[in-house]
Formats: structure tokens, C-alpha cells, sequence
């Protein structure tokens, strides 16, 4: 019920994470991997709201990490941008929201629902690393120096690359199965995005070039070597030295500059205005308004009456970024949880996969010659071999039995040792041992024995679509989930062996 209303802050992500990581061992331990049970897990599209079920337990886990993913976005979308610590926590946020999204689009197939689908994740995704995008081009306008021309062409760069990453974002919401979808204010504020930031990268060139000093002989080398990298085609016109150094041929390319910037500001000003939901953003029309007026007013600065030449059109800023977005994964292992039904047993025995004969109580004496049988591994202790005509075979014990108790004390996750001094502190009334027979594993065959190691492990309304299971665990379902590695336990397997020969981890007793 909690997991259904998570907390918007670092509680509710640990609170979703551990429900997630106690999936895995429910999964393993009571969902089979041939058949699937009759329980229907329930979920909401996060934008449809039409609901899904699915009997797999895959698609619980799923829904929960799709969920991870959006509270990520909603810790990001609420830290004060206007200082660097913020800066830092939404990139952190938002980076870790796009690694929540990709873990589930490369971890889960045949999705119920739309939110789930691959190309909406590759869409959210996207959309993901072009908010820190904007949020690293942010926090380059809060480090930069006031009047140095590299930075301000750099700034330049960086608004240029977010305007790349916001077309690509744009290019995904209208492809077919996600434009009809996707939002239109969704699509709308991205595509205003991307002509606010191409905007912006002409603005940023324009003062680069019309504010700031014209370079010194100690300096130009570094700024030939800047501006070269700077456009996507070298401007028409003087060399580059020339226009370094020359005050006017500057103006002139930033007065070209200006005017591009100025049109994309008004395009963006114009999509905006075909959306009812984002005219109603009075915050959003500000910074447009703001950024249209600055150009403008810079415009009519450098614009002089004299002027004969035609402005040209200004190349295309060459997009860079200094720091890269960087998809985060999920990190399971950062909230422990204990199995809740650890007393069930090992999972490496006692799961799903296994089927398992009714457990038996055997009432067994000591012999002349002991038990009459050899012991093998922990948790639990396997009887890997029975002497013909021993105390154990009379009683009925099988190669390929494990050890589940010892006159009533649970022996499933006992030691070696623990057994053994069980055993041997009998007296002559004898030992009631409980014990459980795998299917299929009677008799001399080699029982294998799999071990699932745990590599520890916008929301959907009460989703269960699941995904990926960070375990090493196998889904059931139609959902064909991710499975791991499973680790093949080294005190897994036992054979019948002549007892002349017993193996150096097998005791005879």
C-alpha cells in the first residue's frame, strides 16, 4: 500500500527500491518458470490512465521501476535552479530518472501498456538527458566570467548542443506510436525548447563577438584556435585574423548572428502560442518575452543608420557540451532487504523451479557401523549416499535427500557441522529426521542444483508492470524478462559413487 503513494523525496525512492528487491525473492520463490499463477497484478497508464493487468511478476517490477524513474523526474524538476547545489541534484536527478528508463527498455519486452513500450522509454529517456542538458548550460551562465570572449562562445556551444538534444527529443515524440500519445504540450514545449536554445547560441555568439574586447597578439592564438571549432561552416568574408582583430567586421557577423536569433525567438514565441495549456504558463511566455526583448534591444544597438551591406545569414553553431550526460542505472544493492520468507529456506533450493515430493519423518537408529550414509554440503545438507543394507536404507532414506530437520529442530539452513553434532548426540532411542526428496532427482543421477545469486538488489498509477530483475531471477510470464547468470553452487551436486570411493566434501557417517 505504501508503494502505491510513495513519498516525493529520498524515503520514497529507498521505500520503492526495497519493495522492488523483496520482488525478486518472491519471484523466485513462488513463481514457477514453466507456468503462471492466477494472480493479477493491476496498473494505470501514466498518461492514459487505462489500466493493464498481467499475471506476470514481471510487470509488477517493471511498473515499479517505471515508477522509480518518475519520482526521479519529480525530485529533479523541484530543485532551485538558480544555485549550483540545485544544478548538481536535478543533473543527479534527472540522469538517474533516464538510467531508470533504460534499464526498463533494455530489461523488459511486451509491455501492456503504452508507457512501458520501447519507443516510449527511448522517447522518456530522451527527454531525460536533454533536461540535464539544460540544466548543465544553466550552470554554465551561473560560472561563466562576465566578459571573456571564450566563455561566452562556449556558452554559446552549450546552448547550441541543448538545441540538439531538444530536436532529437522532438524528432522521437513524432514518430507513429508515440505522436499520438505523447501530449501536445509535451511535444509543443519541446520543439519551443529547441528554437528558445538555437536562439540563445546565436545571442550568446553575438555578444561574444560585440562585447567583448577585440583580442590582444597574446591572445589571439587561442581564440583562431577556439573559433575555428566554433561554427558548423566557416563565415564568408575575411580571414580569421582579420576578423578577430577587426572591431567592424565583428559587429557585422554578430549583427548576423542577432538577426537569426531574433527570428528563432519569435518562432519559438509562435509555437508556444498554438498550445492553450503552455499560453497559460505565464513563466514560460516571461522567459521568452525576456529573451526576445534582449535580442532585440542588442539589435538596434549595434544596428547603424549608415549601414549599406546586407546582413548576412549567420552559420550554424557548432554544438558542444564540457560536460556530457551521463545515464545512470539503477543501484539495487544500495537498499538491503531480508527475505521475508527466509524461513522457507535457501532460494538456491527451495524456490520455484523445483518441484519437490512430500516432505517424510524418518526414525533412524545407529548401527554397528554408523548410519549407513554420506553427508554433502550446507544449507541444507544433501545425503549423497546410502550403504545397501545400512541403517538408512532400512528406514528408507535416498541418495538425493536433503536434510530438513533433526528431532524437530529446522536443519534448512544448518552447516555441515551443526548436522553432524545433531546426529551424533543421539542416543539409543534413535533420531527423527525430516527430510524432502527433489522430483526427478532419485537414484544415482546427478542432482543439479542452480543458485539465483541477488546482485542485491510521471508515475503509473498502481503499476505493476516489471521489468527487470536485477537478480538473477527468471520471470514468469509471457513477458519474457530478463534472466542472470545463475551461479552454479559448489556443493550442488552429488553421484553415486562405490563407497571405497567417497569424495573428499562427502562424510560417511
Amino acid at each position: 500500500q505504501a508503494m502505491r503513494t510513495p513519498s516525493r523525496n529520498e524515503a520514497g525512492l529507498e521505500l520503492l527500491m526495497e519493495y522492488y528487491n523483496q520482488l525478486y525473492f518472491l519471484d523466485s520463490r513462488f513463481f514457477p518458470p514453466t507456468k503462471t499463477l492466477g494472480i493479477f497484478f493491476h496498473w494505470y497508464d501514466s498518461l492514459t490512465g487505462v489500466p493493464s493487468h498481467q499475471r506476470a511478476l514481471a510487470f509488477e517490477k517493471g511498473s515499479v521501476l517505471f515508477n522509480l524513474g518518475a519520482l526521479h523526474t519529480q525530485i529533479g524538476a523541484r530543485q532551485d535552479r538558480a544555485t549550483l547545489p540545485g544544478l548538481n541534484q536535478a543533473i543527479d536527478a534527472f540522469q538517474k530518472a533516464a538510467g531508470a528508463f533504460n534499464y526498463l527498455k533494455e530489461n523488459f519486452s511486451n509491455a501492456p501498456s503504452l508507457d512501458m513500450s520501447a519507443a516510449s522509454l527511448n522517447m522518456l529517456v530522451r527527454l531525460m538527458v536533454a533536461q540535464v542538458q539544460e540544466c548543465v548550460f544553466e550552470k554554465m551562465t551561473l560560472l561563466r566570467a562576465q566578459n571573456d570572449f571564450l566563455a561566452r562562445l562556449q556558452l554559446a556551444q552549450e546552448a547550441a548542443r541543448v538545441e540538439d538534444v531538444y530536436s532529437l527529443v522532438h524528432q522521437t515524440m513524432t514518430q507513429p506510436h508515440v505522436k499520438d500519445y505523447v501530449p501536445f504540450s509535451w511535444t509543443t514545449m519541446v520543439h519551443v525548447k529547441s528554437e528558445h536554445f538555437k536562439a540563445l547560441s546565436h545571442y550568446f555568439a553575438a555578444i561574444a563577438l560585440c562585447d567583448c574586447p577585440v583580442a590582444s597578439e597574446s591572445e589571439l592564438p587561442e581564440q583562431e584556435k577556439a573559433f575555428l571549432q566554433f561554427h558548423v561552416t566557416m563565415p564568408e568574408g575575411p580571414s580569421l585574423r582579420v576578423l578577430l582583430q577587426d572591431p567592424e567586421e565583428r559587429r557585422k557577423l554578430g549583427k548576423a548572428h542577432l538577426k537569426k536569433a531574433i527570428m528563432k525567438h519569435e518562432e519559438a514565441m509562435r509555437i508556444h502560442g498554438l498550445c492553450k495549456i503552455l499560453r497559460k504558463m505565464d513563466i514560460l511566455q516571461e522567459v521568452l518575452s525576456f529573451a526576445h526583448k534582449r535580442s532585440l534591444s542588442k539589435y538596434s544597438e549595434i544596428d547603424h543608420e549608415e549601414d549599406f551591406f546586407e546582413t548576412g545569414d549567420a552559420p550554424d553553431i557548432h554544438p558542444k557540451t564540457h560536460q556530457k550526460p551521463e545515464i545512470k542505472s539503477p543501484n539495487f544493492s544500495q537498499v538491503k532487504v531480508t527475505d521475508l520468507f527466509h524461513r522457507l529456506g535457501p532460494l538456491s533450493v527451495f524456490s520455484a523451479k523445483n518441484k519437490w515430493y512430500p516432505a517424510r519423518r524418518v526414525h533412524l537408529r545407529r548401527g554397528e557401523n554408523g548410519f549407513g550414509f554420506t553427508l554433502r554440503g550446507d544449507s541444507p545438507v544433501l545425503i549423497a549416499g546410502v550403504i545397501p543394507g545400512g541403517c538408512a536404507a532400512a528406514a528408507g532414506l535416498k541418495e538425493g535427500d536433503y536434510i530438513i530437520s533433526v528431532n524437530g529442530k529446522d536443519c534448512k539452513w544448518s552447516k555441515h557441522a551443526e548436522v553432524v553434532q545433531l546426529l551424533k548426540s543421539t542416543g539409543e532411542e534413535g533420531v527423527e529426521i525430516g527430510v524432502i526428496t527433489l522430483q526427478g532427482s532419485e537414484g544415482p543421477k546427478a542432482v543439479d542444483k542452480k543458485v539465483a545469486g541477488m546482485s542485491s538488489g510521471m508515475p503509473k498509477s498502481n503499476k505493476e508492470n516489471s521489468r527487470k530483475s536485477l537478480m538473477n531471477s527468471k520471470s514468469a510470464s509471457t513477458l519474457l524478462v530478463w534472466s542472470k547468470k545463475s551461479k552454479r553452487s559448489k556443493k550442488s551436486t552429488y553421484s553415486g559413487v562405490p563407497f571405497t570411493a567417497v569424495g573428499d566434501n562427502e562424510a560417511m557417517y
